[in-house]
């Protein structure tokens, strides 16, 4: 069974978690089926971490550049429509050489409507969509009010009409199932996972001292790429709190375009935090799992979705061994169970404060989070991967080829 796996990640760099999670599932894909042919975009010659894996690069179609000059989405989906007829001719020459495909795996929504809809069934290939949100729900989603009915319509195509469908959560799976557009049956839940070549415990002080970071003072920590969605500013509010309860606390925030950091210190300082909170800014990995690390707490003040929350930082946090503070959304609890994690109610910045005390101040604190690293060993990379190729292989074996 040979895979084709159509991407279409936010940084070729790998300065995003969207591209941290595609390159992480290709690289052991590519362990494990070397024969897989991955279709990336590259705008012109721009550094990619993907070549070292033997992607396919085809030219980026950088429609989405025009919004410059007039600011709409719907840019982006004309690029992306594109690029899915790039990747059809890039898959129909492969077809075309002998080096059959069996079975095309894609992980991005506009990419997954087309394939689902027109180049699967024109190419008799199935398609296997990994959906991580309805687009209609994108928070960066087109706005215009008469392009809404096209975002269901894409919506529908690429859940209802790809072979397999396979979900972050089965709080998704549930949902499909009750609007009656997936059976159960037909969606496979596959977690996001952490990449345990980068991530594992840590000695606590060692990396205190690495950071030149408060060596006794109670360390909270967030980790993400951006801020936007995240609720930084709920964080920030909280902090302020606990800091009445632990006043020599320290909050470290890892990530952050500069203008978002901007933002914060602009919130910080009249919360009385101006040297409380130390900002790292956008860092490479392997420089983010110190402070992973150096934490006694790592907080997830919010998710950019609901029923698909499947946050890379949860993963990386629970494998770091350390409290987690997050707050109460089914779909997170299906990774971390409510007795396990530090749950807070959603949007309240009590709650979140008061969520960050218990962690600090619990004595059961060290084997709680234990528990949590436990729990989320399976769900490697590795592991993953040979998820999604037994669900291909299972596919191709069901479907073969689909009828025009």
């Amino acid at each position: 069974m040979r895979l084709a796996y159509i991407a279409y990640p936010t940084s070729l760099t790998l300065r995003s978690a969207n591209a941290l999670q595609t390159h992480a599932t290709l690289r052991e894909l590519r362990r494990r089926a070397p024969d897989t042919l991955a279709i990336i975009p590259r705008w012109l010659r721009e550094p990619s971490r993907f070549a070292a894996l033997g992607a396919l690069h085809l030219p980026r179609p950088a429609v989405g550049k025009l919004s410059r000059l007039y600011r709409s989405t719907l840019w982006y989906y004309a690029e992306r429509s594109i690029f899915a007829a790039m990747a059809a001719l890039a898959v129909a020459y492969e077809q075309a050489r002998g080096r059959t495909i069996h079975v095309v795996y894609v992980r991005e929504a506009i990419c997954a409507g087309w394939w689902a809809a027109v180049w699967g069934p024109l190419l008799r290939l199935p398609v296997i969509f990994e959906a991580h949100d309805l687009e209609s729900w994108n928070p960066s989603r087109a706005r215009e009010r008469w392009a809404q009915p096209l975002l269901h319509l894409l919506d529908r195509a690429a859940i209802t009409r790809s072979q397999a469908l396979v979900s972050l959560t089965a709080d998704f799976r549930r949902l499909l199932a009750q609007i009656g557009w997936r059976d159960p049956s037909e969606v496979a839940v596959i977690a996001d996972a952490y990449d345990d070549q980068q991530i594992g415990p840590g000695d606590r002080s060692s990396a205190r001292q690495q950071l030149q970071l408060p060596g006794t003072a109670p360390l909270v920590v967030y980790s993400g790429m951006t801020f936007a969605y995240r609720r930084l500013d709920l964080l920030l509010q909280a902090f302020a709190t606990l800091r009445t309860r632990f006043p020599t606390a320290q909050l470290a925030l890892v990530g952050g375009r500069p203008a978002e950091i901007a933002q914060l210190r602009a919130q910080a300082e009249p919360l009385g935090l101006a040297g409380a909170v130390t900002y790292a800014g956008q860092i490479a990995q392997q420089q983010i799992v110190p402070y992973l690390h150096a934490a006694d707490v790592l907080v997830i003040p919010d998710t950019v979705t609901d029923i698909t929350a499947s946050p890379l930082k949860l993963f990386e946090y629970l494998a770091a061994g350390r409290a987690v503070v997050l707050p109460d959304i089914p779909a997170l609890a299906e990774v971390l169970p409510q007795a396990v994690g530090y749950y807070f109610r959603r949007g309240n910045a009590d709650a979140l404060a008061n969520a960050l005390a218990d962690a600090l101040a619990d004595p059961a604190g060290p084997q709680r989070a234990e528990q949590g690293r436990v729990l989320v060993a399976p769900h490697t990379y590795a592991a993953r991967a040979e998820r999604i190729l037994a669900l291909a292989e299972a596919v191709a074996r069901k479907y073969g080829s689909i009828a025009p």
